[in-house]
């Protein structure tokens, strides 16, 4: 098994559950609402029931956050490799306990660490998807710098291409934007795209390996479109108030799952992917 790439079947998986007490902090993470504690957990429950059902095996994290409702959204803090974890620095100060947080929980799951990022450099996982087991492409922006980009080259070595973008100002620095807002792969050759914010060299990269795109409609960027999770090639887990999308994504033959997320990725603006930490798949 392995976990350079982004559609396998997932085997494995690193999950954290809404901590109720952090979720106070709601306005000073810029969440839209606060969330429901109730309801939140219930929804996280679901969600990790929809990922066992799939096969996988599901890690919950334990290691606290304190303060962090950020802290659910586990795809962001760590980038897994075939050699080991590579514990980034979240561009959100905010976040900026998490990596120890989860290095630790990976740590207790049998995980070693292959490097850490340190300042001035910054990266988030949202930024980051592998296009194959030797493509990592990353978006240059807000939260994931020119010296996170360098140092997360580094560590992977040259047998890995790093291929990046620039990501467009969209709403500004105090808004979460990631190259997975507007991308996700659910095969080797089909994804899930907002395209009028794909860069031209990412989209040209695309066609040329003939990955097909299956197009979020403007009105379904805002509640998740593009950010679903990919179970298995064409086994696609996406948030159950996107119809247009899911219709789209069905007509190609994915066999799409949902789960409710209004308190858990609506009001944080974090889909399925960053509720999320893949660390096997086939």
């Amino acid at each position: 098994m392995t976990i350079q790439n982004s559609v396998g079947r997932l085997r494995r998986v690193y999950v954290r559950p809404p901590d109720e007490a952090a979720a106070t902090a709601w306005r000073e993470y810029s969440w839209r609402a606060a969330p429901d504690p109730a309801r939140a957990a219930a929804e996280h429950d679901a969600l990790r029931a929809t990922l066992e059902s799939a096969g996988a095996e599901v890690i919950i994290g334990q290691t606290p956050v304190p303060g962090d409702p950020d802290g659910i959204y586990a795809y962001d803090p760590t980038l897994p490799t075939d050699r080991g974890v590579i514990v980034l620095r979240p561009g959100k100060p905010g976040r900026r306990a998490e990596p120890a947080a989860i290095e630790h929980d990976l740590r207790a799951a049998g995980l070693t660490t292959l490097g850490t990022l340190e300042p001035p450099a910054t990266a988030e996982g949202g930024d980051m998807l592998w296009l194959d087991d030797r493509t990592l492409l990353v978006g240059r922006g807000y939260r994931t710098n020119d010296a996170g980009i360098e140092q997360i080259r580094s560590l992977l070595g040259p047998g890995i291409d790093v291929v990046w973008f620039d990501l467009p100002h969209h709403q500004g620095p105090e808004s979460c934007l990631h190259l997975m807002s507007f991308i996700s792969l659910i095969d080797h050759d089909l994804a899930v795209v907002f395209l009028p914010m794909v860069p031209v060299r990412l989209l040209e990269i695309l066609r040329e390996r003939d990955v097909a795109l299956v197009e979020v409609p403007d009105e379904e960027l805002d509640s998740q479109g593009p950010n679903v999770l990919a179970l298995a090639p064409r086994v696609a887990l996406a948030l159950e108030c996107n119809p247009e999308t899911r219709r789209r994504m069905e007509a190609v033959g994915v066999d799409v799952r949902t789960f409710a997320g209004s308190e858990i990725s609506r009001k944080g603006d974090g889909g399925p992917t960053c509720l999320t930490r893949p660390l096997d798949r086939d």
